[in-house]
């Protein structure tokens, strides 16, 4: 070999050595190499066969597992193969719920239901709504625009089968985000509010109180405070004798005119709909042409409370071409009748009556009736998730009463803009539609995923108030 080359060589062969004595050198003490400004723990030395299923072993015995239970109430047995396979997993819910299982008297019992009077089904909570199982009916007529806990509460009892939903019911309440009650309280309030001789105390009192015993002594409610129970009290006088004592639950309200802002407020609570009473127009294609009333509003005029403005519209406005607007009732056909107008009309007025909001809203927006919306306090179910102006109209109060000013409003939008919010209104139709089974995103779902955005807060409630509690026990 050339001198030169042998020059060249030598340095590289040095080098060599040295890498493979170092690599040996690690080896041999079993050192480790770490970057010094990391402060991570040294890896261990090495991973057999046995340290590897060990640390499998322990991930999944501390794998949390969620109990659930099935159509009537009972846990199903998580080692069953065919019940994993046609459940709803909890841990892919936006709100996993327990019920409390109280007496029928509280709910189903309200709608004449009761159990079985022998057999196994004797001692039953729930009615049987699995297997395509007929639900014990909801009262009609105007009891049905407040039946919101019915079908919050039918669709919990058949959470954990397909098709999955946005809750889904466990048995533990450990397991869960929030404590459903599931207290028929406006329908309590329709039927039985009124003192009945010789009784001193309404059936709908009685019940109230009962329900505050029940759930003081439940250790839920001890545990949170009531922070993360659920009550439904969508009729503005329901729950009335009951409500300054449960406040720290999450009321479901149609709006927060009859409450006390320490009690409800959007900050804590969920605003849900009506249930509409007008017929949904199915395949409407009646755009700005074929819907030849202008402005139409058909309901009570001459109210008490907020209501006044009403009054004042209907002189206003009576007399104006091309608007309806008239006294009418759910008494003589009255639903239908309103059905028939708003499908006809471009715009249909929402005042406020004695509370800020009113069914006629919902029923606009299925009949694909733009908004015209005059309720300075109205608060509007989701409208985190939903963007009103889109397609409603607001105008203040202040505004609508002065001469001509709703009319040059309203004959001033284009018809461009009414059909832009005319298509918006038949997209967002299903969010205001109640029905058991429920459907994607209709209004059962949309409330459970109101309530699931309302956890977060909960929970930092919740924890907040558990701060001192172990010393206030005395440090145990």
């Amino acid at each position: 070999m050339p001198p030169r080359a042998r020059t060249l060589l030598m340095p590289l062969a040095a080098a060599t050595l040295l890498v493979a004595s170092t690599i040996f050198l690690f080896a041999a003490t079993g050192a480790r190499w770490r970057p010094a400004d990391t402060g991570l723990p040294v890896p261990a030395a090495d991973f057999s066969a046995a340290v590897i299923e060990s640390a499998v072993t322990d991930a999944a015995a501390a794998k949390e597992e969620l109990s659930f239970v099935d159509e009537n109430g009972r846990p199903d047995d998580p080692a069953s193969s065919s019940a994993a396979a046609a459940r709803c997993d909890p841990r892919h819910a936006a709100v996993r719920v327990f019920m409390y299982d109280l007496p029928p008297e509280f709910h189903f019992g309200l709608l004449g239901w009761s159990p079985p009077t022998d057999g196994a089904a004797a001692a039953a909570v729930w009615p049987d709504v699995g297997s395509g199982a007929a639900a014990p009916r909801y009262p009609g007529g105007l009891n049905q625009q407040h039946s919101v806990e019915y079908w919050l509460t039918l669709d919990l009892l058949s959470s954990s089968s397909p098709p999955c939903g946005a809750a889904v019911r466990v048995a533990d309440s450990r397991d869960a985000d929030v404590v459903f009650v599931p207290f028929f309280a406006s329908l309590s309030y329709n039927r039985h509010s009124r003192v009945v001789p010789p009784e001193k105390v309404s059936r709908d009192k009685e019940l109230q109180e009962k329900l505050v015993r029940h759930l003081m002594a439940q250790p839920e409610w001890k545990r949170s405070g009531g922070a993360d129970h659920v009550i439904v009290a969508h009729h503005p006088n329901s729950l009335l004798h009951a409500r300054s004592v449960l406040f720290p639950a999450v009321f479901v309200l149609s709006d927060f005119g009859r409450y006390h802002p320490r009690v409800a407020s959007l900050e804590k609570d969920v605003i849900a709909p009506y249930k509409h009473m007008a017929k949904t127009f199915v395949n409407d294609s009646a755009g700005f042409d074929d819907r030849p009333t202008l402005l139409y509003f058909r309901g009570a005029i001459y109210r008490k409370e907020g209501g006044n403005i009403r009054q004042e519209l209907h002189y206003m406005l009576k007399d104006e071409k091309d608007v309806y607007f008239a006294f009418g009732s759910v008494q003589d056909h009255g639903a239908s009748k309103a059905s028939q107008g708003m499908h006809a009309s471009k715009f249909c007025l929402n005042i406020a009556g004695d509370t800020p909001s009113s069914n006629r809203l919902f029923d606009a927006i299925v009949s694909h009736c733009v908004p015209v919306i005059i309720s300075d306090d109205i608060e509007l179910p989701y409208e985190d998730a939903l963007d009103y102006s889109k397609f409603s109209i607001f105008v203040r109060s202040s505004d609508a009463v002065k001469k001509g000013y709703l009319m040059r409003l309203i004959r001033g939008v284009s018809k461009h803009r009414w059909t832009m919010m005319w298509r918006r209104l038949k997209e967002v139709d299903k969010h205001f539609e109640y029905q058991y089974p429920s459907q994607k995103d209709d209004a059962v779902q949309m409330i459970w995923q109101a309530l699931a955005r309302k956890v977060p807060a909960i929970r930092l409630k919740s924890h907040r108030s558990r701060r001192f509690s172990r010393y206030d026990r005395g440090g145990k």
